[in-house]
């Protein structure tokens, strides 16, 4: 499949409706996470923070793109690569922090730490460190709201490597036989841990492939926020009336190491030239820019307030309890 441009008009129709209020609202979730997670990388060598981090740093406008058109009972599955999804859904940056500490104020108790976040009150379901196992469960969540004659959509985010998990391929067949109301969606920034796409598949015609199980497939290959809010928005409109699910495969570039708060372009599977054309078109400076000053400044005043309270609860809430070691463990 194409990448997508509706039609121009359609495109150009979607995208004008946004107002004011609109561009600052997505300004802002862009901001919160960029942000929060620079301040993650910060902190992390510290060692306060008690667990492995994968950052969304130049991954945002994906999750944000996405979440802003859901509904609150809309559920989204994230990755072990997830504070993006987790925020960008609502879900309080002071669970994420603190979970990231450890602490018994985390969103898992402490328990979970970075890859494996959960909020129900949002509709964040657990994310996981195994890949492509989200999936599934979303595809299992779709199934329960046809069920129930709702019109609830359940979305699924992972990585271009989950695709090549036999789950993926499974999923994808289920949830078209049954037209289930879910939204899968590939962030796919070319590299499965340290390994390129150009060294896993044969062809990189991942949106063909997903066509042949009779399921709409689209991709933003630019990173577009506003081009993927306005697809997102149109493709929810058909799974909701019950012609099953939709795959968009969005291209993006993931600006720090696979794991850690560094970079690692010394490293000798990719380059900095690379990185060169995704900070030309960061969504975040990019939104950022179509507001007004004084108001750019406003948001970005209170999006590091957010972000302080966030640490300073993490840093002074409690370890967990040693009698809880073994609260809500299966075995």
């Amino acid at each position: 499949m194409p990448a997508w441009a509706g039609s121009v008009s359609e495109y150009l129709m979607k995208t004008n409706v946004l107002g004011d209020a609109d561009y600052e609202r997505l300004y802002r979730s862009l901001r919160l996470i960029r942000r929060a997670e620079e301040e993650i990388a910060r902190i992390y060598p510290s060692d306060k923070i008690k667990s492995p981090v994968h950052l969304s740093i130049g991954q945002e406008a994906v999750s944000v793109g996405v979440c802003d058109v859901l509904r609150p009972d809309d559920v989204v599955a994230p990755t072990y690569r997830g504070h993006a999804a987790y925020l960008a859904k609502g879900a309080p940056l002071r669970g994420l922090m603190a979970e990231l500490y450890g602490k018994a104020t985390g969103v898992a108790g402490g328990k979970g730490g970075s890859m494996h976040i959960i909020d129900t009150k949002h509709n964040v379901l657990g994310a996981s460190a195994v890949v492509g196992t989200t999936i599934p469960i979303a595809v299992g969540y779709a199934l329960a709201f046809k069920r129930a004659h709702s019109a609830r959509v359940a979305v699924t985010f992972f990585g271009d490597g989950a695709t090549e998990e036999g789950v993926f391929t499974e999923s994808l067949n289920f949830a078209s036989l049954h037209k289930l109301p879910v939204l899968f969606v590939c962030e796919n920034n070319y590299y499965a841990i340290h390994t390129p796409i150009t060294r896993r598949w044969a062809t990189q015609r991942l949106c063909e492939r997903v066509a042949t199980y009779g399921i709409p497939a689209h991709q933003i290959d630019d990173g577009d926020i506003i081009k993927l809010r306005a697809l997102t928005a149109e493709v929810l409109e058909a799974i909701r009336r019950g012609d099953g699910p939709v795959f968009i495969e969005c291209r993006t570039y993931r600006w720090r190491e696979h794991v850690g708060p560094s970079e690692d372009y010394a490293q000798g599977y990719r380059g900095r030239a690379d990185l060169k054309p995704w900070i030309e078109s960061d969504q975040v400076e990019n939104l950022g820019a179509r507001l007004v000053a004084s108001r750019r400044n406003a948001i970005d005043a209170d999006v590091e307030r957010e972000i302080a309270d966030a640490v300073a609860f993490a840093e002074s809430s409690p370890f967990p309890d040693v009698n809880a070691l073994n609260t809500n463990v299966f075995a």
